[in-house]
């Protein structure tokens, strides 16, 4: 049988991770802490944040709704109060079309 690499997922990240992740500065991060209360990271002894999976599949949603939409932070708290559970699963979906998109561009280069 051949070996196959289990893909490791680390419990917590940095706040520089997370801005990394998605391209931006770590003020923007801080911001949306403030500003989205489904994100909660944990903080350590010194203070620094700590973000789970949870809060960064949070983050994604909240990027895509802000910088890929272009909606208003308002917009986007709305949205997420008022039909969270329906703005998560359309936002795998879009997630696995653009993996699968992904894919079969590479399947055709």
């Amino acid at each position: 049988m051949p070996y196959k690499e289990v893909k490791v997922e680390k419990l917590y990240y940095s706040i520089g991770e997370v801005a990394r992740m998605f391209d931006v500065n770590t003020s923007l991060i801080r911001f949306w802490e403030k500003e989205f209360d489904i994100i909660k990271p944990k903080k350590n002894k010194k203070g620094n944040r700590l973000f789970t999976k949870q809060d960064i599949d949070n983050f994604h949603i909240i990027y895509h709704l802000v910088k890929e939409k272009g909606m208003t932070l308002k917009g986007a708290k709305k949205k997420m109060k008022e039909n969270k559970e329906d703005t998560e699963h359309n936002f795998e979906i879009i997630r696995s079309l653009e993996q699968i998109k992904e894919m079969l561009t590479d399947l055709v280069s």
